[in-house]
């Protein structure tokens, strides 16, 4: 649909792993027009810029680049809990595309927390130096997020990047259901169950999507909990002993904790995506294979390395 040429605000949030691009492409978004100071209550550093572009008061906020949003660390409960309470209209996603597998974590995330994301694949051109070719159309088919190429330090697509936003959170459409991670038959009843109890006593009063709500309270997410207990009193300490009823049957049947479980397959999950998405050139596999036989068979070094290897096989 066409961009509006009526001043509007919107507050757009960009999350990322650390050294993904994050914040070269906030810098290229904002330019001088920034704001840092701190999250509250932490030491954490908060950056925040305006910018006015295609009509629109883009509010830009720096999100500390986390590699998940499971609450370990400080920057990870910094980052999940503005998406959560702040509700921004968008979150672009950085994403290292010479790196996809690490950064599909979060990116897989930030899908289970049912808020209108937008992929930018940024670092295209190291990717493709690597001979790595990303298909974007298909990346998006299956997961049914805008996708854009970014090289951040060069400014590239980021005009692009900042189009693709604005009409998503412009859009009706709602946050997509499709390709989102299934988890084994086990794990999935337990969801169900757990979002069958929330829905029928709950009545509404949780502000969380309930199957995310569900998946966080069976990894025993202790911020969750504690905000259950905390909005919902008595009910909210009858949704915590059917979940450890739930954790524990979860547990005597992998013989492991359910995060545990529940990670392991949002990594196959991630697998799944990439081999659907990714190719590798053949020129890369030449070049890799042309170099390691530069090393072995180098007059100065190729005897010593080969010696290496047969004392290594006899250890």
């Amino acid at each position: 649909r066409p961009l509006s040429m009526d001043s509007k605000n919107l507050t757009i949030a960009l999350a990322g792993n650390p050294n993904s691009g994050k914040t070269t492409i906030f810098n290229n978004i904002t330019g001088t027009r920034q704001k840092v100071g701190n999250w509250p209550g932490v030491t954490v550093a908060k950056k925040e810029g305006q910018v006015k572009k295609y009509g629109y008061d883009l509010k830009i906020i720096d999100l500390p680049g986390t590699y998940s949003l499971t609450p370990f660390s400080i920057e990870e409960i910094v980052a999940r809990n503005y998406i959560l309470d702040e509700r921004p209209d968008v979150v672009i996603d950085i994403i290292d595309a010479s790196n996809l597998e690490r950064s599909l974590y979060l990116a897989t995330q930030l899908r289970e927390l049912d808020c209108k994301v937008v992929f930018a694949l940024n670092m295209a051109d190291l990717a493709r130096s690597r001979g790595m070719k990303i298909d974007a159309k298909k990346l998006t088919q299956l997961l049914d997020v805008p996708v854009v190429f970014t090289v951040g330090n060069k400014n590239e697509g980021i005009d692009d990047l900042l189009r693709q936003t604005i009409q998503l959170a412009e859009s009706d459409a709602k946050t997509p259901k499709i390709r989102k991670v299934k988890y084994n038959q086990d794990i999935e009843n337990s969801i169900t169950r757990l979002h069958q109890f929330i829905d029928e006593k709950a009545d509404g009063t949780l502000p969380y999507n309930i199957r995310w709500t569900a998946i966080k309270l069976l990894e025993d997410d202790k911020i969750i909990k504690e905000r259950i207990l905390k909005i919902a009193g008595d009910l909210g300490l009858q949704i915590l002993q059917t979940t450890q009823a739930l954790r524990k049957h979860l547990q005597q049947r992998f013989d492991d904790d359910p995060q545990v479980v529940m990670t392991d397959e949002r990594y196959g999950f991630i697998a799944g995506i990439i081999k659907e998405v990714q190719t590798s050139s053949t020129k890369q596999r030449v070049d890799i294979s042309r170099n390691i036989d530069l090393v072995l068979t180098n007059r100065f070094i190729g005897f010593p390395i080969f010696l290496f290897f047969i004392w290594a096989m006899f250890q």
